[in-house]
């Protein structure tokens, strides 16, 4: 059998699968799309993660638009971590040109421009609809783990948490946190004591350190309310697509450490919301992380460990993460080894360096009899990529080289003029983008040092009075010139008497008459 008549019956063989799916591009053997050899994606097997990986320019972003695109026309809700800023196009309708038509014509496909239903969402000031969550849906040991926390400073934070559960004081904000905090450590430090045990000013001096580092990348502007809800992400229009929402995040790019707690948060919320689904049709939601290297750039290791866990587990929920970066080795392995779909764009061989990371690379893709792997990474072109995923009995399908078809959305970004009119219409901006100042702990803790300030006044005054004694009115006698009149009539009088009664102070001598 020659080569190409057994390549595509092994195409056929390996991507024929029952349930339902989309295609995705055409099988390429020496450089050339073999016809029939189509690259299909069945919709069971989504939820086993992937990883979309290559060089800049090489068609990463295109192929997670693609990916997006068919994963809505299923009814499939799609989330968008964008932070290049390149994927608002897929709210317009895509335009038709020479290499589109080509393209078109060797997979034997039919391109249809379409503008897909799209939301925009935001973690700061920018257009569209607020993500934020409050301190207390973190909870003391995600929080722990996002601020770097040892144990002993981990059960601190626990302790503070239970202090405002028992005093009814909501930890909404940052700043509710830090006032908690500073409560604590001192004029609150006898009565926490008290009931929770010994409280360390290390521990809480360290602690507010690692918190005022988080504000410092911008974390105040994610924390409050209203807090976002994850229906909110699982939606489908009136026409039966699914919602694409669009994280727009091209201002955390130097500010990793806010982006990590955003995913990992938004991880923890998708796992403990959603309901365990087993094995599905399809799909309850896909998650596309562009740039994923940001999440694990400054992530600890049990933020690492905390990741890798969800990402385990979410599975079972009927939600897949697909991770979109240059190096798959930015990838840490353990993550890497849950991810059942890889699409490998090109990567660059410019330094030894770079000829190590294509050679490990190469080794994490399936043997095949069609291609040598480790060379073939480095002569794709671009919009060519290697594919293998995971078929419904969840066996590795085999490695192809595939012609990946193109995005039927705008394959450019929105102007400033469609975004805002993206926004205005959009059903969630105004649910979420409504400022909500509630009464928490700040509020609660600074009432409460007010009251206890004015009492603390009140009572050195009333000490005050107490130790001064009270002055009489002068009176007649009070005058000096009068004081001194009758002392000295006083005086004459008492002279006088004592005179009568011969007890005067001075004896005089008198002759006797007879």
């Amino acid at each position: 059998m020659p080569d190409s008549a057994k390549f595509l019956d092994t195409v056929k063989t390996g991507y024929n699968f029952k349930g339902e799916c989309f295609k995705i591009g055409g099988a390429m053997l020496d450089g050339a799309i073999v016809p029939g050899a189509d690259v299909l994606i069945p919709l069971k097997t989504m939820n086993r993660h992937g990883l979309i990986a290559g060089a800049t320019g090489t068609g990463k972003t295109k192929t997670l638009q693609m990916l997006a695109e068919g994963l809505s026309d299923a009814s499939v809700p799609v989330l968008l971590m964008d932070i290049k800023g390149d994927l608002s196009g897929i709210a317009a309708a895509g335009t038709v040109n020479d290499k589109i038509t080509d393209r078109c014509q060797k997979l034997n496909i039919e391109y249809k421009p379409t503008a897909y239903p799209v939301d925009l969402l935001t973690l700061s000031n920018q257009k569209g609809a607020r993500l934020r969550a409050t301190v207390s849906e973190f909870g003391p040991v995600l929080l722990s783990k996002i601020l770097g926390l040892n144990d002993t400073q981990g059960g601190f934070v626990a302790m503070i948490f239970k202090y405002c559960d028992d005093k009814k004081m909501p930890l909404l904000d940052l700043k509710d946190f830090i006032k908690v905090l500073q409560f604590v450590s001192d004029e609150g430090k006898k009565d926490m004591e008290k009931d929770y045990g010994k409280i360390s000013t290390t521990s809480t001096g360290t602690i507010l350190r690692k918190v005022i580092e988080l504000q410092q990348q911008g974390a105040d502007v994610f924390f409050g309310e209203k807090s976002f809800e994850v229906d909110d992400l699982l939606r489908i229009n009136s026409d039966g697509k699914g919602m694409i929402s669009i994280v727009r995040v091209t201002d955390l790019q130097d500010r990793p450490k806010l982006f990590s707690t955003f995913m990992l948060q938004l991880l923890a919320e998708l796992y403990a919301s959603c309901p365990e689904e087993g094995d599905m049709d399809k799909p309850k939601l896909i998650m596309f992380i562009d740039e994923a290297h940001l999440i694990f750039q400054e992530a600890n290791d049990a933020l690492l460990q905390q990741i890798e866990t969800i990402i385990k587990l979410i599975r079972s929920k009927g939600i897949g993460i697909y991770f979109c970066t240059q190096n798959p080795m930015d990838v840490p392995a353990p993550v890497l080894a849950q991810l059942g779909l890889k699409v490998q764009h090109a990567l660059r061989a410019f330094t030894a360096a770079d000829r190590k990371v294509i050679k490990q690379t190469s080794e994490n893709y399936p043997e095949t009899n069609f291609y040598k792997t480790e060379d073939l990474i480095t002569q794709l072109g671009t919009g060519e990529a290697l594919v293998t995923i995971l078929n419904e009995k969840g066996i590795p399908t085999p490695l192809v080289h595939c012609m990946i078809r193109p995005p039927q959305s705008r394959m450019d970004i929105l102007t400033d003029g469609e975004i805002d009119s993206l926004v205005s219409h959009s059903k969630i901006a105004a649910k979420y983008n409504e400022v909500i100042d509630s009464k928490s702990a700040y509020e609660i803790l600074t009432e409460k040092l007010e009251e206890a300030a004015k009492r603390d006044e009140a009572e050195k005054e009333e000490k005050a009075e107490k130790k001064t004694p009270a002055k009489k009115e002068k009176g007649f006698f009070d005058d000096p010139v009068v004081k001194s009149m009758t002392r000295t009539a006083g005086n004459s009088i008492v002279r006088t008497l004592l005179g009568v009664l011969g007890l005067g102070g001075r004896s005089r001598s008198r002759k006797s008459l007879f």
